[in-house]
């Protein structure tokens, strides 16, 4: 491990079957009434698949008081147990955030690895990375989400006793000092990756301000993972991208330029999905990836049309865009996936699309087309054959949908963008 990493395993990927298996894992769960228990449990089900385990059983509590040691009764950390040893679970995952204590508690009450929700979508996050950006967004999320859990997440750095009754001159033991040289280490390191970011913040600003220079409109794909943003951006750019049908498939924004039916080039940018209670850790640590949302020109929020809890995922999908300040910013609502939904039940003016058959792609280009309408213009010009180069603005910055040699010059039918039209006003036929 070079001196400018740390190590980020919780256990698990360590312990991964070489053979393609997947783990067993327990899903552990308190119910407060606080959401939809089984919903949140059929997502860190998939979350568990996604991370190449699979779920053998759940075991869960409705109790309106957490027991602060396991959040979990008694009884049922008992029961947990025998469900674990039963079917060999090699690790227990809580649905919902842990203290370190918490975490030590369940684990040695168990005799199995214990992981939190967040832990899980972190470890997600570490492996789908591959840009350096979204590599170091990771880590510093990791390293946050780490340090108030020092103590709770290795036996090796838990207090082992050490020397002197008390006082001034008591002596520390061997794990404390550690604990303190770890917890020392997170913090410069933290302090290291939040530079790098910032840096890194600095030159996103400035290719925004260069984009906004050149006018070029910016369309940002949000919402639920796994609800098909990856596959519209390959269907409507035919630039392949990854995508599959598990929860962060991709995690690293992507942008493509896209050329409207207008005429209009646009840049349109694929961003990270979301999913229910989105920790506030990787909220802060992906900001400046999520921000792209914030300076999008237009916003197209995508949800899963065969998914009954699309409703749902918008709910979280504005939560999160509420968290970056994009109102003001047009918005519109897409419908993925609609070759395995019932139509019937959607309200007409709603965009429904499927990247997979085609459907509802141009009706969707059309709608954006409308919504960036004041950014282009529709002209006819005569350009005398010495102000020919003026075409070239003509043929890069907007769309020729007929041109014609003339005696007195070049007849072109042509849109253009409202910034260029001065150019042209001599000209127009």
């Amino acid at each position: 491990m070079s001196e400018n990493t740390i190590d980020l395993d919780f256990g698990t990927t360590a312990k991964k079957q070489q053979d393609g298996e997947k783990l067993p894992v327990v899903l552990l769960a308190l119910d407060q009434g606080k959401y939809d228990m089984a919903r949140s449990l059929d997502e860190l089900r998939a979350l568990a698949d996604a991370n190449g385990m699979e779920a053998v059983a759940e075991v869960t509590q409705k109790r309106a008081t957490p027991e602060a040691a396991t959040l979990l009764g008694e009884g049922k950390v008992a029961e947990a147990r025998l469900v674990c040893q039963n079917l060999n679970a090699a690790a227990a995952i809580f649905d919902g955030e842990l203290t370190g204590s918490q975490i030590r508690n369940l684990s040695a009450a168990l005799q199995v690895e214990v992981l939190d929700r967040t832990m899980l979508i972190l470890e997600i996050f570490r492996a789908r990375a591959t840009t350096n950006e979204g590599k170091l967004q990771t880590e510093l999320a990791t390293l946050r989400y780490q340090l108030p859990r020092l103590q709770g997440l290795g036996e090796s750095l838990s207090r082992q006793g050490g020397g002197g009754g008390g006082g001034g001159g008591a002596r520390r033991g061997a794990g404390e000092t550690k604990l303190e040289l770890d917890r020392r280490h997170l913090h410069h390191r933290i302090e290291h990756l939040e530079g790098r970011l910032k840096e890194m913040e600095k030159r996103r600003g400035e290719t925004r301000r260069a984009r906004q220079k050149n006018n070029v409109p910016v369309v940002a794909l949000v919402g639920y993972t796994n609800v098909g943003k990856s596959s519209l951006l390959n269907a409507l750019c035919g630039e392949q991208i990854f995508e599959a049908d598990m929860l962060f498939a991709t995690l690293d924004p992507t942008a493509r330029k896209l050329t409207l039916p207008s005429g209009l080039q646009i840049i349109l940018v694929d961003t990270v999905g979301f999913v229910s209670r989105l920790p506030h850790h990787l909220v802060e640590a992906f900001k400046s990836t999520l921000e792209e949302a914030a300076y999008a020109d237009v916003i197209v929020k995508v949800a899963d049309a065969g998914d009954d809890q699309a409703a749902e995922q918008l709910a979280v999908t504005d939560e999160v865009l509420s968290s970056l300040d994009c109102e003001g910013i047009p918005q519109l609502v897409v419908y993925n996936k609609c070759d395995t939904a019932n139509l019937l039940s959607f309200d007409p003016d709603i965009l429904l699309t499927s990247a997979k058959t085609g459907v509802g792609l141009p009706a969707l280009l059309a709608k954006i087309d409308d919504v960036l309408a004041h950014r282009v213009r529709g002209i006819e010009v005569l350009l005398p054959y010495d102000k020919l180069a003026l075409a070239d603005i003509l043929r890069s910055r907007g769309s020729v949908a007929e041109e014609e040699y003339r005696e007195d010059g070049v007849y072109y039918r042509a849109t253009v963008k409202i910034d260029d039209l001065h150019r042209f006003e001599p000209y127009l036929v």
